[in-house]
Formats: C-alpha cells, sequence, structure tokens
C-alpha cells in the first residue's frame, strides 16, 4: 500500500508542478487555447494519442469488445492506428493548420463560422460541442471505480474529486502546453504500463500460445451472429460478428476525424516536419495503446470463472468489471501500475475535453453574443472559471450514474462521439478540400447526426432498424451518412459566396521554399 500511495502522489506532484511550470505560456488567448501554435511533434503526437484512449478504451471498449468478439477485437485497435492516426494526420493535418490559421479560428466551431461566413453556424457547433462532451467527460471515471476499489479501500467519490481537481489545477494554471506536456508523461507510462499488463495477464495462462488455446476451447454461446456456434469462435480471425465489429472499427476509428478535442492538436502544430514526425509517433502510440488494450481484452473469457454473475447470467456490474477482474490476480506492483495506466489516460482525456469546451463556450457563444466587449483578460477569466464549472458537472454527472449503478462506458461514449462526429466530421472535411461544400450541408449533417443520436437514447430507439439500436453501430452510421449528405445537400442548395470560398483557399496557393533535399526544383 505504501508504494502504491507513493507512486500516486509522485505522479500527481509532477502534474500538479507541470501545470505551474506553463503559466508562463497561457498569459494570452492564443497561448492558453493553442500553445502559441508552436507545439513540437513529439508534444503533438502524444497529445493526440492521450486525448484519444482513456479509461473508456482501456476498461469500457477493452472488456466489452473482447469479451463479444474475442481475439478479433484487435481490429479494433488496428483501425484506430492506420484509419484513426496515421489517415486522419496525413489527410486531415497538414490543411488543417494551414487553413485555421490563415482564418484565424482557435476552435472548431469559429472555423464553421469563418469557413462558411456564418455566426450562426458557430453557435450551432458550440452548442452541439456543449451537450455531448459532457456525457463523455462523466464517462471517464467510470473506468476508475473498480480499479480503485481493488487496489485501494478509497471511496470511488473520493478518487473522482481527487482526479478532477488535481487535472483542473494544470490546466488551468497552464492552459494548452501544460495539456501537452503532461500528456507526453503520461502517454510514456500508458506505453509501458499496457506492455507489462498484457505480459502479466499471458504470463498467468501459461504464454501467448497456451492463452489462444485456451481461448480456442471457448464454446461460442452467448455470442451473436452466424458463426456464433462455431469451435474457436473467439480465437478467430474475425470472431464471431464480423458485422457489428465494423461497426466499432468505423465509430472509433473515423469518429476522431470530427472530434473538436482531436482536430484542434493540428491547430496547434508547429512546422511542416512536426506533421510528418507527428504522424509517424502518433501512429505507434495508437498500435500499441488501442492495439495492447483490445488485444488484451480479448482474453476475457478465459476468466470467466471469476467474474460474478446476475440470477439472469448477465456479468455482475456489466462489462466494465472484465478488466478489473482480469487484473486482479497481479502483483500489488503491477496492480499500481495498472491504476495510474488508467489515471494518465482519464485525466488526459479529461484535460483535452475541458479545454476544448471551455474555450468553445468563451470564444464561439459568449464571446460577442452575449458578452459584447470581452478584453482578452476578461476570455481567460472566463475560460478558467468554465474549466471549473465542467469538472464540476462531471463530477457531480459521475457519481450519480456509479450511485445508480449505470456501468456501461461504451453506451456514454458512443451517443457522444457517434453525435460529434456525425456532426461535424463530414462538414469540416469537405471545408477544407471541397470549394462548393454550401451552409446548408453543413446544418444538414448537424442537424441530421443530433437528431438520430437523441432519438437513439429515446423510447423512438424502438423503431430503429435491429442494427442501428446499438449507440455504436448508430453513430458509425451518422458519420457515413455525413459523408454522403453534405455533398448531396451542397449540389442542390445555394452556392457560397465566390470571394468568402476564394479567401478561405488562397492560403493554399501561397509559395514557400523549400530545400532541395524535399523538392526537386526543376525550373520547368
Amino acid at each position: 500500500m505504501a508504494v502504491k500511495l507513493f507512486m500516486l502522489l509522485v505522479f500527481f506532484g509532477v502534474m500538479v508542478g507541470i501545470g505551474l511550470y506553463c503559466r508562463r505560456h497561457a498569459t494570452d488567448v492564443n497561448g492558453f487555447v493553442l500553445g502559441g501554435r508552436s507545439v513540437g511533434p513529439w508534444l503533438t503526437a502524444f497529445a493526440y494519442g492521450t486525448s484519444y484512449f482513456s479509461a473508456v478504451v482501456f476498461v469500457g471498449y477493452a472488456g466489452q469488445f473482447g469479451w463479444k468478439y474475442g481475439i478479433a477485437a484487435t481490429w479494433a485497435g488496428i483501425g484506430n492506428a492506420v484509419l484513426g492516426s496515421l489517415l486522419a494526420w496525413v489527410v486531415l493535418g497538414r490543411r488543417t493548420r494551414i487553413m485555421t490559421q490563415h482564418l484565424d479560428s482557435a476552435t472548431m466551431p469559429e472555423f464553421f463560422g469563418r469557413r462558411f461566413g456564418s455566426p450562426s453556424l458557430k453557435i450551432a457547433a458550440s452548442v452541439i460541442i456543449f451537450i455531448f462532451l459532457i456525457p463523455y467527460t462523466a464517462s471517464l471515471y467510470n473506468g476508475l471505480s473498480r480499479l480503485f476499489g481493488m487496489a485501494f479501500n478509497i471511496d470511488y467519490s473520493l478518487c473522482v474529486v481527487v482526479m478532477a481537481v488535481l487535472t483542473g489545477v494544470y490546466v488551468i494554471a497552464g492552459g494548452y502546453m501544460a495539456t501537452a506536456i503532461n500528456d507526453f508523461i503520461q502517454g510514456i507510462i500508458m506505453l509501458f504500463g499496457i506492455c507489462a499488463v498484457i505480459g502479466a495477464v499471458l504470463s498467468s495462462q501459461g504464454g501467448f500460445t497456451a492463452a489462444l488455446a485456451g481461448l480456442a476451447q471457448v464454446p461460442g454461446e452467448g455470442a451473436s451472429g452466424p458463426v456464433a456456434e462455431a469451435p474457436g469462435v473467439f480465437a478467430s480471425f474475425f470472431g464471431p460478428d464480423p458485422v457489428n465489429l465494423l461497426g466499432v472499427v468505423i465509430l472509433t476509428s473515423l469518429g476522431t476525424w470530427g472530434l473538436p478535442q482531436m482536430v484542434q492538436k493540428f491547430y496547434a502544430i508547429k512546422s511542416e516536419k512536426s506533421i510528418n514526425t507527428g504522424t509517424v509517433i502518433s501512429t505507434l502510440f495508437a498500435m500499441v495503446v488501442a492495439g495492447g488494450c483490445y488485444f488484451l481484452g480479448g482474453f476475457g473469457r478465459l476468466f470467466a470463472d471469476k467474474m460474478e454473475y446476475n440470477p439472469d447470467g448477465s456479468i455482475a456490474g456489466g462489462f466494465d468489471s472484465i478488466i478489473p477482474t482480469m487484473l486482479s490476480g497481479l502483483p500489488d506492483l503491477l496492480i499500481a501500475v495498472v491504476v495510474i495506466l488508467v489515471l494518465s489516460a482519464s485525466m488526459s482525456t479529461l484535460s483535452s475535453l475541458v479545454l476544448t469546451s471551455s474555450s468553445t463556450l468563451t470564444l464561439d457563444l459568449l464571446k460577442g453574443h452575449i458578452v459584447k466587449n470581452m478584453d482578452e483578460k476578461r476570455q481567460l477569466f472566463i475560460m478558467r472559471c468554465l474549466i471549473v464549472v465542467f469538472i464540476a458537472i462531471s463530477v457531480v454527472l459521475a457519481i450519480i450514474q456509479y450511485r445508480s449503478s449505470v456501468t456501461f462506458i461504451a453506451q456514454l461514449m458512443g451517443v457522444s462521439w457517434g453525435a460529434l462526429a456525425g456532426a461535424f466530421l463530414a462538414p469540416f472535411l469537405y471545408g477544407l478540400y471541397w470549394r462548393g461544400t454550401t451552409r446548408a450541408a453543413c446544418w444538414a449533417s448537424f442537424i441530421f447526426s443530433t437528431v438520430v443520436m437523441l432519438a437513439d437514447i429515446s423510447p423512438l430507439k424502438a423503431r430503429f432498424p435491429a442494427l442501428l439500436v446499438s449507440p455504436i453501430n448508430c453513430g458509425a452510421f451518422c458519420m457515413i451518412a455525413g459523408l454522403i449528405i453534405v455533398p448531396v445537400v451542397s449540389l442542390f442548395t445555394a452556392r457560397p459566396r465566390m470571394e468568402l470560398v476564394a479567401d478561405a483557399f488562397s492560403c493554399y496557393e501561397e509559395k514557400v521554399t523549400v530545400r532541395k533535399s524535399q523538392a526537386l526544383g526543376d525550373p520547368q
């Protein structure tokens, strides 16, 4: 216990110390929100990766999808690395950095407002972010409850409050730069931690080969899909239900392209070299962390005899109890590492979410609309106050959710990701690349995804096709639908003003000088 507490105190002390150290970078809005657009490749890549993966993935998604799909759940981690990281950086990174700087936009709603010349679009986007980031923020704490109960005799409520307060301290003090530096440290912990945990869990089952052989003996009862009853289905290449697994891959991978807290990382990139290096680092990070989490969860059924079950045969505590059960037999030192790993994942994502929420609400909703004259000093003060408000709301929701025994992390995250990415992905992507994207198409995407995802958590859900009843599949559907809705609506609605479009895309035409190692520079 002494070792565990010492490691926690050191971890918390470093996080707060970095926040205080970075105060000099947070003296204006640009520095507080974007780190002065001067963040290097390693910090940006790790900030992207740690904001991507939280306790939601490690405890909620890894446990649920590993149980449902077996070792095939690893495809979700591979998709996160290739589609959610590599292609996201390649397709969005450079263009996002160039156009957002040209339009002088610090947030995603501000981008929509200036790119399409519509203050109402900016307000609508900020409201959507405010509404749907709250349940995601609350879900971050869920993964900690059972892990802390396993490692310490500490009340869950106290754990949530301490984590929230310490995260708030370093974000309020140091802004984006403190978040980026802490994300780097937390990312290192996550990389080493997940590797150590996988090794220990597989060793407890006799090694990888023995664990895979054991998984192949698990019958397919309770699984869904046409091959559910096949022998060794949980050790097979695509698992018992490839269609629903594809929905998980799309939601958790393509979703990053439209999430404001993820895309905003590209706003702060320092240079071309940072984009190239960051692409490689973030992809490798995702492959280890996400691939490792889902890979670990795939062996969950080997621990079925250690689970507690309800009278109806369901797992007591839901899917969120699977990973903690798998880890309960590890040595104390490794359990301490796991706790810090999950704390790192949760605090890094929490810091990114509250910074995104507070900056969006301040710059896009309050400034110029509700508070007419807001100087830079007042903007910083309001953003810091809103960080406190958002963290407080998330803590209250997390505790209420815990007390009421609502434990399915994946559902909360699925609704949040589906609504945000479904609303923003297509308008943002087309807005960067296609001059013909219209304001009406943006509205269509916003309205469609928010209405569908809200309906998915209402009684109207009963009218949905069976495949879309799951928030995971419904969120993936909204993202794909947006990519179709935006171009179709754009073709049948009023064209955007030519001067507005010409100004937005002029930033891509500006000529720059590079070394011959990057371009031949032929006279013709």
